[in-house]
């Protein structure tokens, strides 16, 4: 299907797009730019709501810049989302230091990632608080094409 003057996003849509996430500092933390574009349907999960929030209404050819607070698409930062953790609880042969990012499985199966704080012989303070959240953050889009969303029950 390709892609009509007037289409805009919507939820369900499809959209090539490209994105760049900064810090506040100028620090680039993921940019698609001078790379493949991203290929996603809004509501699959490749985005966080927030960041899909931004997207809806715009079109091809969009090309927008959005200063937002991190805890805005990625929540609050929460104290107790920073634990101390036995050394056990990690790889054998992992040497957990500062800013290392850990990944772990929750009982229920799901993966979820960790910077290490700080480390001392017996236990590891990790940061389980998304890293983006609680930082001024600019995103930057740009729309390369938008497709409608299905409708259900129709044949493609």
């Amino acid at each position: 299907m390709s892609t009509r003057e007037g289409i805009r996003i919507q939820p369900g849509s499809r959209v090539r797009m490209h994105l760049e996430i900064r810090l506040g500092d100028g620090t680039c933390a993921l940019s698609t730019f001078g790379e493949e574009p991203l290929e996603i349907a809004l509501g699959d999960g490749t985005l966080v709501d927030g960041l899909e929030r931004l997207l809806l209404g715009l079109g091809p050819d969009a090309s927008e810049r959005f200063l937002v607070d991190g805890a805005e698409l990625y929540g609050t930062r929460v104290d107790e989302k920073i634990q101390w953790m036995e050394r056990d609880a990690f790889p054998a042969g992992l040497e957990p230091t500062p800013g290392q990012v850990v990944a772990f499985d929750t009982p229920g199966g799901q993966e979820i990632a960790g910077i290490v704080l700080s480390a001392n012989p017996d236990l590891v303070q990790v940061d389980f608080n998304h890293p983006l959240s609680g930082r001024s953050l600019e995103i930057r889009v740009e729309i390369l094409s938008v497709t409608r969303p299905r409708a259900v029950g129709r044949n493609p």
